[in-house]
């Protein structure tokens, strides 16, 4: 039996290991934030922006920045209906509602037509989510909030190594956010990063990220308000350290996967993978194939298909507005329609030209006897 091919797993060398054990022996006392530091100035230096807060996960960063935007009760934030629980649960925490719209058919990423649409004198934020390394229509995106007067934010978690025309995933709104889970394409176990180029909304957030002490505060042990614990370690940063020396080799691997993905099923007709439209790069995070209705595949099918072939299969997103916490919003049809016939394939960075040949087999296979003659 051949051996399980995972959906994901990080990319660790010796790097990462003699920078965390580095951490680990001296990063203690006046050594306590060197790597962190360093981290925060590596990423923002890729990002090209002016501000960075390394963050206990990518819902803290959100977390933080929503509040220093001073999102809270009555309030709502637009955002799409296809999406990890994370992007919506700080909106909650904050007592403001989400307010979900349908996603494009193509991108999978936030309607700017239903944003327009769904915007009241309620609307304090639109945050556009770059789901599985797709892109948000910016341009139009940021013309709605400029011509309402509404920040745009980046939930970039699963977009490093995407840009849009010359802008990286998380540079272009008020703020951006991201994600070093252990599925992610630069990881630091757990954790994430707040970025943004607006001096005050940095200030403010890196108070709050710090059980609201300031920086300037004279006072040991004196909060000037009521904060949140969302740091990181140093030891995770010495491993995200390691990490963005070896980025363009991590992103290359991903995209790698994916072209292989591409030249595998291109030739079969109904089946659509990850866009990547004219200016844009993705940095294909989780490449996905969506089978045409008229196939009649379904998520149970390629489930069915890829386990037994010792293959894991990874859901698209079911629609938060299904889920118990939210109302149901049926007219999101796409949001609805799509996962039920769709499928993440696997795509860790160093995947064999045979693991990737087994996946193909297997949705050609399946493909196959679903558009067989009877």
């Amino acid at each position: 039996m051949s051996a399980r091919i995972h959906y994901t797993k990080p990319s660790i060398t010796e790097l990462e290991v003699e920078y965390a054990t580095d951490a680990a022996r001296h990063g203690w006392g006046e050594r306590c934030y060197e790597y962190l530091g360093r981290f925060e100035r590596q990423f923002k230096a890729h990002v090209a922006t002016e501000f960075a807060i390394a963050t206990s996960s990518c819902t803290g960063a959100l977390h933080i920045g929503m509040a220093a935007l001073g999102i809270g009760p009555g309030d709502e934030v637009i955002m799409a209906d296809t999406n990890w629980i994370a992007s919506a649960a700080p909106i909650v925490h904050l007592g403001a509602k989400p307010v979900f719209v349908d996603i494009l058919p193509d991108s999978w990423c936030l309607d700017p037509a239903r944003v327009q649409a769904a915007i009241t004198p309620r609307t304090k934020a639109i945050l556009a989510v770059h789901l599985y390394g797709n892109l948000c229509e910016m341009d139009r995106l940021l013309a709605i909030g400029e011509q309402y007067g509404i920040p745009v934010i980046e939930d970039a978690a699963e977009a490093i190594g995407s840009s849009y025309h010359g802008n990286r995933a998380g540079s272009m709104g008020i703020f951006g956010t991201f994600s070093f889970h252990g599925t992610k394409t630069v990881t630091t176990g757990e954790g994430g990063m707040f970025v943004t180029n607006n001096p005050s909304l940095y200030e403010a957030a890196i108070t709050l990220s710090n059980h609201g002490r300031h920086a300037s505060q004279p006072k040991q042990f004196w909060p000037d308000l009521l904060g949140f614990k969302y740091k990181m370690s140093n030891i995770q940063a010495a491993i995200g350290c390691a990490q963005l020396e070896r980025i363009d080799e991590l992103i290359e691997g991903k995209r790698r996967v994916f072209a292989t993905y591409q030249a595998g099923l291109k030739d079969l007709p109904g089946v659509t993978l990850n866009p990547e439209p004219g200016g844009t790069q993705n940095g294909f995070w989780m490449p996905t194939a969506v089978f045409h209705t008229q196939l009649g595949i379904k998520r149970k099918d390629l489930q069915a298909a890829l386990n037994p072939e010792g293959i894991d299969a990874r859901v698209f997103f079911h629609p938060l507005s299904s889920l118990p916490m939210f109302d149901a919003c049926p007219k999101n049809t796409n949001a609805y329609d799509i996962p039920e016939r769709a499928i993440n394939l696997p795509s860790y960075h160093d995947m064999t030209q045979a693991d990737l040949d087994r996946v193909i087999a297997v949705v050609r296979k399946l493909y196959g006897a679903a558009t067989r003659e009877p």
